[in-house]
């Protein structure tokens, strides 16, 4: 069956969504690397889109003139096993994506709805068959999706293993945990068809395994 999957040539995608520190990515990973399909990070255009800005002096919080420098340049995500990478105007650029000024930039970027909607559009560019975790992926980016996901947890669940991962206090990571699902609520929540899967009671390996008995089951099912 993993083999039926990474030969495809039409577009198969596995979302995989949740708030905050729910483990998406970590989980989305592990199931790329089981069907042997790439793990695409939507995160990289974004960085794109701030490393765009910075290298034209342009505003990274701007909206209108942020996107109209986007929609000049021709941006592609290229899923690859070992490690996405992202082309502008047929350079590779994926290097100059991982700087301090990057890194410094693209929560700016990131929160501007216009560029949200050029990611998306850049995301569905993608051919073949890959996994992606986002908040909104299964719902709003790939509806058609084969097989969607949504991991969550308890807000002092998801707390606790963040401070596991940094030097935090607990309370406030909690606090602050709360106060981005919030924020998040209505971009970060289920398809209708998304199966949900509470991983407050379980640990790391416990969840990847409850997830691909999923995924497996899903694509079993439509390959019958």
């Amino acid at each position: 069956m993993i083999a039926a999957v990474s030969e495809r040539t039409a577009r198969e995608v596995i979302t995989l969504d949740g708030p905050a520190a729910s483990g998406k990515s970590t989980v989305a990973r592990a199931l790329a690397e089981r069907l042997d399909v790439p793990f695409v990070s939507s995160g990289l255009l974004y960085r794109a889109a701030a490393y765009l800005a910075l290298a034209a002096g342009a505003d990274p919080s701007g909206d209108d003139a942020l996107v109209h420098l986007l929609e000049r340049r021709r941006v592609r995500l290229i899923p690859h096993r070992d490690g996405d990478r992202v082309t502008v105007d047929g350079e590779e650029v994926t290097e100059r994506l991982h700087t301090d000024a990057v890194d410094a930039a693209v929560s700016a970027v990131a929160a501007r709805p216009r560029v949200r909607a050029w990611v998306n559009e850049r995301l569905r560019e993608i051919d073949g068959a890959f996994v992606i975790d986002g908040r909104d992926m299964g719902r709003e980016v790939f509806p058609e999706a084969r097989c969607k996901l949504y991991l969550t947890a308890r807000p002092e669940v998801r707390a606790a293993r963040r401070v596991g991962e940094r030097d935090a206090d607990l309370t406030a990571v909690t606090d602050a945990i709360r106060r981005r699902d919030a924020a998040d609520a209505r971009q970060s929540r289920p398809a209708d068809d998304a199966v949900e899967l509470d991983t407050s009671d379980l640990d790391l390996d416990e969840t990847v395994e409850r997830a691909w008995r999923i995924v497996a089951g899903r694509l079993a099912a439509d390959d019958s």
